[in-house]
């Protein structure tokens, strides 16, 4: 079968599945919400067992990232983000699902060439080119005054 690429793309568009995008946005919306109001519910939690704003913001992000792991490990995340799609990627929450899922696919190498060194395999760019943005915007700053 021989088709210029033209052809091949009006092919590919009449046969693919139309994605519903106002349920999916409508659900990730709702799923990314429902993550942030058990984060706010986690820190108004720290905050009335006695820790500072800030303390509690720290143990909030701290608290999201090991329930999101252990979401992630008993394979629960995932299943979240089959239906809150985008809205499952709340940076702390969707960070942590990032480096653990590669870690559990890879258990099997072994600890440290499986797990350890897979785990960012995924989060590994995200950090270079976050630490690195966050230099030159230093950097910037610093010379703009």
């Amino acid at each position: 079968m021989d088709m210029t690429p033209e052809a091949y793309q009006r092919f590919v568009s009449a046969r693919a599945k139309k994605s519903p995008i106002v349920r999916d946005t409508a659900l990730a919306f709702v799923i990314g919400g429902g993550i942030c109001v058990l984060g706010q519910l986690i820190q108004n939690g720290w905050i009335d067992a006695g820790l500072s704003r800030q303390d509690a913001g720290t143990a909030t992000s701290c608290s999201l990232v090991a329930l999101s792991a252990l979401l992630t490990g008993l394979n629960l995340y995932n299943r979240l983000a089959r239906y809150g799609g985008a809205g499952t990627l709340v940076p702390i929450t969707g960070f942590a699902n990032a480096v653990v899922s590669p870690a559990i696919d890879f258990k099997s190498e072994g600890f440290v060439t499986g797990m350890a060194a897979r785990m960012f395999q995924v989060a590994g760019p995200v950090i270079v080119f976050g630490t690195l943005a966050s230099v030159l915007y230093g950097v910037v700053l610093m010379l703009l005054g």
